[in-house]
C-alpha cells in the first residue's frame, strides 16, 4: 500500500467488483440478507452501446442505463449496501479476508470476494463497424433478432462461429449471408449445408459497410460486389475486462472465462463469479440469475462456517 492509500478497518461481509445486472442482483440479495456489501462499478459497461435490451421479464425494450439506475434506486432501501465508483486495481487473497484496492488508493478488506467483471470485446477490424454496431449491427439474436425479424441480414464473422450463428439466425430470417472478411475458416461440407438452405457464403475481404445514423444499407467487398443489407449479428473478440480473477488464481475455461461449479464458486475458496465473466450467454436476464446465485452460495458459506457444516 502506498502512503497515499486510506485504508477502511471495517471488515465487510463481501465486496462485488462490477455493477451490471449480475452484481447488481448480487447486491440486492445480500442486502436482503444483512450481509455487509460494498458493490464496485466504474459505469463501464459493454452494453454502453446498446439502446434497447431484450428478453428481460417485466423490462423488455429498456435501455441498459436505465435498468441500472432503477437498480441501483432500489438498493438504497437496503442500509448494508454500498456503492463505489471507483475502479478496483487489485484483489489480494489474505489469510482470513481479501483486501482490495483501488485505482484512487483506497484499500478495503471483505470476508468474500463477487466478480462480476464482465468482458470487453473486440470488433473485426472492418470501416465504420463501430458506427452500426448496436443499431443494426448486434452480438446476439435472442436479444435483437426479433425486431429485424424477415429483414436481408448478414452474419460478420471472422473465426468458426460464423456457421452456427447463421443457423440460429436463420430462426428469424430467410434472407441470409455470411460474410467472412477474408478468412476461410467455413470447410466445404459446413458451406455446401448453409447453402442449401438458403445461406450464401462471401469469403471476399469487406471494402466498406454502408449506410447512415447507424442504420445499415449495404455491404460492399473488394470484388466490387454489393449487397443491399438492413442489418445483422458481427462475432467480436471476446477478453476479460480485468485480470482480477487470473491474479486471485481462478481457473480461466477454454473460452477465456472464469470457470464456477454450478452454485458460481470459483475454484478459489471465498470467491465467487457470476455474469459475462464466464463468457457464457450474454443476456441481461442470465447475468441477473447468476448474480442472485453467487450472493444466494455466500450467504450459504457464512452459514457452514457459523454452524460448522
Amino acid at each position: 500500500m502506498n502512503d497515499s492509500s486510506t485504508n477502511h478497518e471495517t471488515l465487510l461481509d463481501c465486496a462485488i467488483i462490477g455493477g451490471g445486472p449480475a452484481g447488481l442482483n448480487a447486491a440486492l440479495v445480500l442486502g436482503r440478507s444483512l450481509k455487509k456489501t460494498i458493490m464496485f462499478d466504474d459505469n463501464q459497461p459493454r452494453n454502453r452501446v446498446t439502446h434497447e435490451s431484450h428478453g428481460f421479464l417485466t423490462r423488455d425494450g429498456i435501455n441498459p442505463q436505465e435498468l441500472k439506475l432503477l437498480a441501483q434506486q432500489e438498493l438504497t432501501h437496503y442500509p448494508d449496501v454500498q456503492i463505489d465508483t471507483s475502479r478496483v486495481a487489485a484483489v489480494t487473497k489474505e489469510p482470513k479476508s481479501f483486501r482490495i484496492e483501488t485505482e484512487g488508493g483506497e484499500v478495503f478488506h471483505a470476508r468474500k470476494v463477487i466478480l462480476a467483471t464482465g468482458f470487453t470485446e473486440t470488433l473485426p477490424d472492418i470501416p465504420r463497424v463501430q458506427e452500426f454496431y448496436g443499431t443494426s449491427l448486434f452480438s446476439c439474436p435472442f436479444c435483437d433478432g426479433y425486431e429485424m425479424r424477415s429483414e436481408p441480414l448478414v452474419i460478420i464473422s471472422e473465426n468458426e462461429a460464423a456457421g452456427h450463428l447463421a443457423k440460429v439466425v436463420s430462426n428469424w430470417t430467410n434472407n441470409l449471408i455470411i460474410a467472412t472478411n477474408g478468412k476461410k475458416h467455413i470447410t466445404p461440407s459446413e458451406q455446401k449445408t448453409l447453402e442449401h438452405h438458403g445461406v450464401l457464403v462471401y469469403e471476399e475481404p469487406i471494402r466498406s459497410l454502408d449506410g447512415e445514423n447507424g442504420k445499415l444499407r449495404a455491404i460492399t467487398f473488394e470484388d466490387g460486389t454489393t449487397i443491399e443489407r438492413s442489418g445483422g449479428f458481427v462475432t467480436a473478440e471476446w477478453h476479460q475486462s480485468t485480470s482480477i480473477a487470473k491474479d486471485l488464481g481462478c481457473y480461466i475455461n477454454e473460452r477465456g472465462g472464469v470457470e464456477t461449479d454450478p452454485m458460481q464458486r470459483t475454484n478459489v475458496e471465498g470467491v465467487f463469479a457470476c455474469g459475462d465473466i464466464s463468457m457464457g450467454p450474454a443476456q441481461l436476464i442470465i447475468a441477473a440469475g447468476q448474480g442472485s446465485l453467487a450472493a444466494t452460495s455466500v450467504v450459504a458459506a457464512f452459514t457452514e462456517e457459523r454452524f460448522g457444516e
